[in-house]
C-alpha cells in the first residue's frame, strides 16, 4: 500500500528536504543566503535577497533550474545567482 501512497502524491521520497541556509554573502549592501535543498538526489539551486529599504525589510526568493550532486556545489553556484540578479536589477529587484 506504501508503493501507492507514494506513487500517487503520499509522503516525500525520503531523500528530499525543506530548504537550509547553508551560507551568506553581503553583496553591494544587499544580504544573499543560499539555501539549496535537495530534490531527486540532486540539490536545487535557491536563496534569498534581502535588504532593508525604508526601514522595511525586503526579501526577494529565487530558485533556478541548476541542479548540483552536491550540497557545496548548490550553495556555491545560489551565492553567484544572487550577486548576478543584484548586479542586474539592484533595488529594481523588490519593485
Amino acid at each position: 500500500m506504501s508503493f501507492l501512497k507514494s506513487l500517487f502524491g503520499g509522503k516525500k521520497a525520503p531523500e528530499d528536504g525543506a530548504p537550509k541556509e547553508t551560507a551568506q554573502l553581503e553583496h553591494n549592501g544587499f544580504l544573499i543566503r543560499a539555501t539549496p535543498y535537495k530534490t531527486g538526489g540532486e540539490y536545487q539551486t535557491a536563496g534569498t535577497i534581502e535588504k532593508t529599504i525604508g526601514g522595511e525589510m525586503k526579501i526577494h526568493k529565487f530558485v533556478r533550474a541548476e541542479k548540483h550532486p552536491s550540497e557545496q556545489g548548490a550553495t556555491d553556484f545560489a551565492l553567484t545567482k544572487g550577486r548576478q540578479i543584484i548586479d542586474q536589477l539592484g533595488d529594481r529587484l523588490f519593485d
